[in-house]
């Protein structure tokens, strides 16, 4: 297992101490850290997932509201 060190604030470190009293806090901080990069994949995934479509816009069809209207009718029972 690695180890790793980080510097905090002293009231951040403080707090964290007395919430997590008597606990194993080096679990914790794994847990937070696996936390983390799944928010930041997350994040990357929908960054891309917007990009993406962004980029399928540019060569869309360009419609004008007649035709989007006719195209929506026609598309209905």
């Amino acid at each position: 297992m690695a180890t790793v060190n980080f510097s905090v604030p002293e009231d951040i470190k403080a707090a964290f101490n007395e919430t997590f009293n008597h606990q194993n806090k080096s679990a914790i901080i794994a847990e937070l850290m696996r936390e983390a990069v799944e928010r930041a994949r997350r994040r990357q995934r929908s960054q891309d997932a917007i990009s993406n479509i962004l980029a399928r816009r540019e060569d869309a069809p360009v419609l004008t509201e007649l035709e989007f209207r006719r195209a929506r009718e026609q598309g209905r029972p």
